[in-house]
């Protein structure tokens, strides 16, 4: 089962980056830093065709499970991550074998914030995301950090690898 963590933060070694860390280590997962390519926002006229998201998706595509992690900006996914998930799209209008490679892969999502409590509906556009593109929806996780990882932190990161590691 290959995986891959798709980072979706401003800060390529932040809080985020920490999780993703933790989780690349325990699923033996690759990492994509989504602030090390260029991707353009989604435009109609597809004029960003030349930019990174195209053969970025091609690779993500080889992938069984795709596991989106972003920091919580202003109570929502960060807008580096709204871009790549609206620019999906292009695998569904300019690229569609891209696109229905996606079909049938698994998907899981992560958010880390810098409080306990998780944004009601925050994980919902990675849920109906899923369910559009044919995929499982595996589960989502919020996290945080303070100083460090927290036991709490700790306890929900393993109960999501748990469902990982069963249903794949």
């Amino acid at each position: 089962m290959k995986i891959v963590i798709i980072q979706g933060s401003s800060r390529s070694d932040g809080n985020t980056a920490t999780i993703v860390r933790y989780l690349q280590k325990e699923l033996s997962a690759d990492v994509i830093d989504l602030k090390s390519h260029v991707i353009g926002h989604y435009d109609y006229s597809h004029s960003n065709q030349d930019d990174d998201f195209l053969p970025l998706m091609r690779k993500i595509v080889t992938y069984d499970l795709i596991i989106f992690a972003t920091p919580v900006y202003w109570y929502a996914m960060s807008g580096m991550m709204k871009t790549f998930l609206d620019r999906i799209t292009d695998c569904l209008k300019i690229e569609k074998e891209t696109g229905r490679k996606l079909r049938g892969k698994s998907m899981a999502a992560i958010s880390c914030g810098s409080e306990a409590e998780e944004i009601e509906g925050f994980f919902v556009p990675f849920r109906l995301s899923a369910d559009y593109l044919g995929m499982r929806y595996l589960g989502d996780v919020h996290t945080w950090i303070d100083d460090s990882l927290e036991k709490e932190v700790l306890e929900r990161l393993q109960k999501i690898i748990l469902v990982i590691k069963n249903k794949i």
